[in-house]
């Protein structure tokens, strides 16, 4: 019996909570306090402001603070009934993990780590929009693909650099005189910035560096970056499916206390049809009994009138 009071009032208290959660005025309020403790790190920024308003910007960052507490209580009091389902959810997850470390000691007394998380307090805002989490969503698929970019493009860099060391080494001591300096040259040259100076500077050492430099460029600047943006715009598509695929939460407080009107009178009218039907059965079934009438206990063959017969 305690067992079962408990278990109700777990329902009762996910059911209010989740009403409070899901209202659209306590979404926007939670992004409005993301919104403003933005512009409060904005503002600590500058020191005029921060000598002069000091008091007043602790405040409100321990108003922030208090109220982004209440929101991942109120989170967690609205899964009461089933906790699971809000440690599944990655986003819950990462609100949970910024609200707490908050209030650990090292994290309070360092001011540089807790200025970095009060920054991470701005990633929420996916949370409440749609098209920024699917980015997100893609950034994160992409990093598989990404990291083979960084490594072929890493490979390509260091072949290169070592060639353009081998011919322009000597000559230009400033851009290749090392691996270093190579690799750094080349890495400016991939966004096609001063490669007019490149290939001019190159060609007064030897008409073999336009086809090094039409090569790299080639290479470099049009086939990796364009397989990057393959790679990116693959998985916003696959982010974007996911996201539309995705089922929603459960809601079975909502549903026991939303009405469905079109759906019972549906019902209804479907129960009605089947009445009918098993009424048209019946009646079909006694006309066959009145017409067929049973045969004589006696065993003799009982003769059927030539009207009766007719019919």
């Amino acid at each position: 019996m305690p067992q079962q009071q408990f278990s109700r009032a777990r329902g009762v208290l996910a059911r209010r909570c989740t009403a409070v959660v899901q209202a659209r005025w306590f979404a926007v309020t939670v992004f409005s306090l993301i919104l403003a403790n933005a512009a409060l790190l904005g503002a600590e920024t500058y020191s005029g402001i921060v000598a002069g308003w000091q008091h007043w910007l602790r405040l409100a960052e321990h108003v922030c603070l208090v109220a982004f507490t209440l929101e991942i209580v109120l989170r967690l009091a609205a899964h009461a009934d089933r906790p699971g389902a809000f440690f599944r959810d990655p986003w819950n997850l990462f609100d949970l993990a910024v609200v707490l470390c908050a209030f650990l000691p090292v994290v309070r007394e360092n001011t540089t780590v807790l200025r970095l998380l009060r920054l991470a307090r701005v990633l929420r805002t996916a949370r409440f929009l749609p098209q920024l989490r699917i980015v997100l969503m893609a950034v994160v698929r992409s990093l598989p693909g990404t990291l083979s970019f960084l490594l072929v493009g890493a490979l390509l860099l260091y072949v290169y650099a070592m060639v353009g060391w081998v011919f322009f080494g000597s000559h230009d001591p400033e851009h290749y005189g090392s691996i270093g300096r190579a690799v750094l040259t080349l890495f400016l040259l991939m966004t096609l910035d001063g490669i007019g100076d490149a290939v001019h500077g190159g060609l007064d050492i030897s008409r073999w560096s336009l086809l090094y430099y039409g090569s790299y460029v080639l290479l470099a600047s049009f086939v990796l970056v364009n397989v990057l943006i393959g790679v990116v715009i693959t998985s916003l598509d696959e982010a974007r499916e996911m996201d539309g695929a995705a089922p929603a939460e459960p809601r079975p407080h909502a549903d026991r206390t939303e009405p469905r009107p079109h759906a019972d009178r549906t019902e209804r009218t479907a129960l009605a049809h089947r009445i009918e039907e098993a009424r048209r059965a019946l009646d079909a079934l006694e006309r066959e009994l009145v017409r067929t009438p049973p045969p004589p206990v006696d065993g003799t063959r009982r003769r059927i009138p030539t009207a009766q017969r007719r019919d």
